[in-house]
């Protein structure tokens, strides 16, 4: 039996890599003769291209950047010297995952660290730069990665605005660019179609993840609009609002005034680059999973996306997870989780235990 092990991350509690590895342990465990290709998958969402990175054996190049509030932290990307392609995710250093609950603030929060990341790729040579978008912590309209990028963000007065002030979004009212951009494109891996506005946009959807609170929402969405439209100014052109711009605080529609730019489904793009199609094909049963399958898993999640492919191959695939909403999404089968307590101060190890266990009673 020839087996291809490609789970999604379980977030919050087991990342994809170690999810595969402990799957294809009892696969083995139970039959040692059987055949387990390992393809940990990602589509779009958090570690999306550091995965990638690993799994195409890429340069890892590390640098110290700043944190969503400012604190410096280490940052890394991996580096595709032939094709001088950088690949960068969001949450290395401006994740959601690096704040405490009451640090989170999308009126103080910036993204200007993953600039600095992209900087230092455009110094090494990068003419392309692939950006994973989930996990962000900040809804800035992609203002940090500019500033790092060397546009200027003023206030009404002319004064630069700082970054990580509280309340930047809302002082901007001219916008400056210091350094011509001409030859550097952004290929943007997505894994939601939510646009930046509108009633399932960037700030309603995504915002109270973020820390935005509801009576919040109007004044956020007017400094929202009066960016935009400086960007378009600025731009010479008027922008528009387009699905998968709502992903990681607008980075997208920020970046696409300044910049060429292609918003792709994450996962695609993944098996795209991993040769998925034939992975598949050398495999007599495929096994994925994903920490909670719900109704947004069918609109471009990796698991979905991976059973499409399995199905137009003929190929029988199963599922790993805690959801309840994948009974008729059309795999083979669904191994259910058990549920987890996330406050447990074991909860990594018990999340393990329960994959184990739940692939052990399944083979």
């Amino acid at each position: 039996m020839n087996w291809l092990v490609a789970p999604n991350a379980f977030k919050g509690t087991i990342e994809a890599d170690r999810a595969a590895a402990l799957i294809r342990e009892t696969i083995l465990a139970a039959n040692s003769s059987h055949r387990v290709e390992l393809c940990p998958i990602a589509d779009g969402g958090d570690g999306t291209c550091h995965l990638l990175s690993d799994i195409l054996a890429m340069e890892r190049v590390v640098l110290h950047a700043c944190g969503p509030l400012g604190r410096p932290m280490e940052g890394f990307f991996g580096f595709e010297e032939i094709s001088k392609t950088a690949f960068v995710d969001v949450s290395t250093v401006s994740g959601i995952k690096w704040l405490q609950d009451w640090e989170r603030d999308p009126w103080t929060t910036s993204s200007y660290g993953t600039g600095e990341l992209i900087l230092r790729a455009v110094d090494l040579g990068a003419k392309e730069v692939v950006l994973g978008l989930g996990g962000s912590a900040t809804v800035d309209l992609g203002t940090g990665i500019l500033r790092a990028l060397g546009f200027l963000f003023l206030d009404e007065n002319g004064r630069e605005i700082p970054v990580f002030s509280p309340g930047f979004l809302s002082k901007i009212a001219h916008i400056q660019q210091t350094r011509p951009w001409s030859d550097l494109k952004f290929t943007i891996l997505c894994d939601v179609d939510n646009t930046y506005f509108g009633e399932r946009g960037a700030i309603p959807v995504f915002g109270p993840q973020k820390g935005l609170k509801p009576e919040d929402f109007p004044a956020f969405e007017k400094a929202s609009r009066n960016l935009v439209r400086l960007f378009g100014r600025k731009a010479n052109r008027e922008l528009e609002d387009k699905p998968g711009f709502g992903a990681a605080g607008g980075i997208a529609l920020g970046l696409s005034a300044f910049f060429e730019t292609n918003l792709v489904s994450g996962a695609r793009y993944f098996f795209d680059k991993v040769h998925m199609a034939d992975r598949i094909e050398r495999a007599d049963r495929i096994v994925t999973g994903e920490g909670r399958y719900d109704s947004q898993s069918d609109q471009g999640k990796g698991s979905h996306e991976l059973l499409k492919l399995a199905k137009a191959a003929g190929k029988e695939i199963w599922l790993v997870t805690s959801g309840t909403d994948a009974t008729n999404s059309g795999f083979d089968r669904v191994l259910q989780l058990p549920d987890l307590d996330f406050s447990a101060p074991d909860l990594a190890d018990r999340a393990e235990r329960n994959l184990l266990e739940t692939i052990r009673s399944s083979c």
